[in-house]
């Protein structure tokens, strides 16, 4: 028998992945073009040129024994880690090291990574809805209670009100992911300054230490000119997730980096429990091949005007359809309030029109469905026929 906590798990496993297999099995009886499948945020946009030129290159250059082995340290090639540290100083003004950058498998692998480093049993990780599901089962793999902050479903920026009663002494840290999957919101500088100001009182007043974990896949996934604020810049007990699964059209490589701040508290031992952690964990160190990749293209990024392109059309056409939804600033996602409470029963309904959708709940904000616009520009075109017959039903 599985063990108890996986039996939850398991029971309550990934919506996404749900409709995204259901989505394979309807293309199979209806074909692919005739399936809208929005529901898996996993990019379109082919990697740039230089990624797979510099593949080539290494595979040809490298030794390959050394290009496939481990790296000496858990946390990753030394001159990759150097290189990511000091783009990040060009672009953000910070001061990092190699000594602050360690090398994940992706931005899942980090945020496992840092709660390893971090949480203790009955520990507190707050979250603010709607927030990616995985989240609950990444504090739960540590022993670690997820509090979640409710959804403001006017501008989906955080409630900082409910945020600071729900700081307790047991609050070991906080995630904030921005631009935000599922809204696309882009948290602002503002609400950025006042959470940090937040957490900074509440450090005091318990006399603990609190770190703010940002995620952040979509950091270059941003539109209209939107500035993403970095914060390492605004609180100095944060640790910075990142992946080059969407800047560079890598999902499946599974590479990405943890930044941990000289400023952090406690940031000597953080860094070096993230780096056993790694090891503990069974990744024992990121993808060797890759993390010489990203080091190789680390000026590089997407395209993004082909989802800003799908991003235009595909709000456009549902708002003259009637649907509510707010323009999301970033990452590939619209979130759409439901013609009805129930979402599931609109995502039910959506699947009898071959669209596939994904329920609110799933992000912990019911009456409102995620739809991930990194697919075809065709998909999104030939799709607005079927919405709006999905729409007549609720006329």
């Amino acid at each position: 028998m599985i063990s108890k906590k996986m039996e939850n798990m398991v029971a309550n496993s990934s919506a996404i992945r749900a409709m995204f297999e259901e989505g394979n099995r309807l293309a199979k009886i209806y074909g692919a073009e005739n399936v809208f499948d929005f529901s898996l945020g996993n990019p379109n946009v082919p990697a740039p040129e230089s990624v797979k030129n510099a593949i080539i290159e290494l595979l040809n250059r490298e030794d390959p024994v050394v290009l496939h082995g481990y790296t000496n340290s858990n946390a990753g090639y030394e001159d990759v880690r150097e290189a990511v540290a000091e783009s990040l100083n060009g672009r953000f003004g910070t001061n990092f090291k190699a000594r602050n950058i360690t090398m994940t498998v992706g931005a899942a692998g980090g945020l496992n990574v840092i709660l390893k480093a971090l949480i203790n049993p009955g520990d507190e990780v707050i979250v603010f809805a709607p927030y990616f599901g995985e989240y609950r089962s990444y504090v739960n793999n540590y022993d670690g209670s997820l509090v979640e902050i409710s959804p403001d479903t006017e501008t989906f920026q955080p409630r900082l009100d409910e945020f600071e009663k729900k700081i307790t002494p047991k609050t070991r840290a906080v995630i904030v992911n921005t631009p935000n999957n599922p809204t696309g919101v882009v948290y602002s500088e503002e609400t950025i300054k006042k959470l940090a100001s937040v957490m900074e009182k509440k450090q005091e007043e318990y006399g603990t230490d609190i770190y703010l974990i940002s995620d952040e896949p979509y950091r270059e996934l941003a539109y209209d000119g939107i500035e993403v604020p970095y914060l390492t810049k605004y609180y100095a007990n944060t640790v910075v997730g990142y992946s080059y699964s969407k800047s560079l059209s890598l999902p499946g490589e599974r590479i990405g980096y943890l930044v941990i701040p000289d400023e952090a508290a406690d940031s000597e031992n953080v860094i070096a429990a993230a780096n056993v952690a790694t090891r503990i964990l069974g990744f024992v160190n990121a993808p060797t091949l890759q993390q010489k990749v990203v080091k190789a293209c680390l000026n590089e990024k997407t395209d993004i005007s082909f989802y800003d392109r799908n991003r235009e059309t595909l709000y456009n056409g549902l708002k003259e359809l009637g649907f509510e939804c707010i323009k999301p600033e970033g990452a590939f996602y619209l979130f759409v309030k439901s013609p009805v409470a129930d979402e599931k029963e609109f995502c039910a309904k959506a699947k009898e029109y071959n669209i596939l959708l994904v329920p609110g709940s799933s992000f912990a904000c019911p009456g409102y469905v995620r739809i991930a616009y990194c697919v075809s520009y065709e998909t999104i075109v030939n799709s607005l026929p079927k919405f709006a017959e999905l729409a007549a039903n609720y006329r």
